[in-house]
């Protein structure tokens, strides 16, 4: 089979793993560095590893699409796959351990106020200490238990919160981080005993919109928000007014409705809000290279075995 392999991102010794096992395996592979470079006569490849949306939509040869991200929301319209029966897999696992690192540090930041005293000290001022909060005993819900969550969990256990909760579609988790887990429906009775609401959910018709202007007003005063899940998820207005009003103490954003964040829009200015573009991911650790190509060769393995693919997404669920 033709294996496609489009990523600028990769290193050399990714490049030189990809090709031994698919050889090994009796497949062809070619490499790209972005979509534009693909001739025509590679528009039938049966596996593509990486972002090709135009032969996606138009090829029915294509067998299987590995995409090296977690959220997959963008592919999730009717007619994106022009063969219908193409399987699809992401790298959901492959980006906890950078995503969760990120998410502690925001939390870090607006806790400490360290982004004021980076701003004061920059300026050439010295200021008095000012108080502070602590991740210790601190009421912490984790909104989307999946990698992201729950590696988060994992790094937030070590500071001594006074409790982690879970929060997901199911109500159920395996993971041992979490004090409780409750169900999204359940979400409302534990948002007044949050501190921290850190959310990590896919886009999906079910999170859209999930933290309404009504949640945001349930939160205790003086509490912090982290996203780095998908924009869609929080009503950005009722956020910027929670904060300005000194309802919330904070939130740091990773993701937002529209990306890149337009020049006008009123975040930018909106006091106590810690923005970032959509960095907390991406293929910028070693780390998440390594396992982001680990975890492709691990069910190009599977596929070419007849079996089960491991990372296989949901269409249906979108996940």
């Amino acid at each position: 089979m033709k294996i496609l392999v489009i990523n600028n991102m990769l290193e050399q010794k990714h490049l030189d793993q990809i090709k031994s096992v698919a050889t090994s395996l009796g497949h062809e592979v070619f490499f790209y560095k972005a979509e534009a470079e693909i001739p025509q006569s590679n528009f039938d490849a049966d596996i593509i590893y990486g972002f090709a949306p135009s032969i996606v939509k138009t090829s029915k040869n294509l067998k299987w699409l590995c995409v090296p991200w977690a959220g997959v929301d963008s592919l999730m319209v009717p007619g994106y796959f022009a063969n219908e029966d193409c399987l699809l897999t992401n790298a959901a696992g492959a980006y906890g351990v950078s995503i969760a690192e990120h998410m502690i540090a925001v939390s870090l930041v607006m806790m400490r106020r360290l982004d004021e005293f980076m701003a004061e000290t920059r300026a050439g001022q010295w200021k008095l200490p000012r108080p502070q909060k602590s991740l210790k005993d601190c009421r912490i819900t984790v909104l989307g238990t999946g990698d992201i969550g729950s590696t988060f969990a994992k790094r937030a256990r070590a500071f001594e919160p006074a409790c982690i909760v879970g929060v997901c579609r199911s109500g159920k988790s395996s993971q041992t981080f979490y004090d409780k887990v409750l169900s999204v429906n359940q979400l409302d009775s534990i948002l007044p005993e949050t501190d921290l609401l850190a959310m990590s959910l896919p886009a999906t018709a079910e999170t859209r919109g999930i933290l309404s202007r009504e949640r945001l007003a349930l939160m205790p005063e003086g509490a912090y928000i982290v996203n780095v899940g998908r924009g869609s998820a929080i009503d950005e207005d009722a956020l910027a007014d929670a904060l300005e009003s000194g309802h919330l103490a904070g939130a740091a954003l990773d993701v937002f409705q529209t990306e890149p964040l337009p020049e006008c829009n009123r975040l930018w200015k909106t006091k106590n809000l810690l923005i970032t573009p959509h960095v907390a991911g991406n293929m910028t650790l070693a780390y998440t290279k390594d396992k982001n190509v680990s975890m492709f060769l691990e069910d190009l393995e599977n596929f070419t075995k007849g079996a089960q693919l491991h990372y296989l997404v949901d269409k249906k669920l979108g996940y």
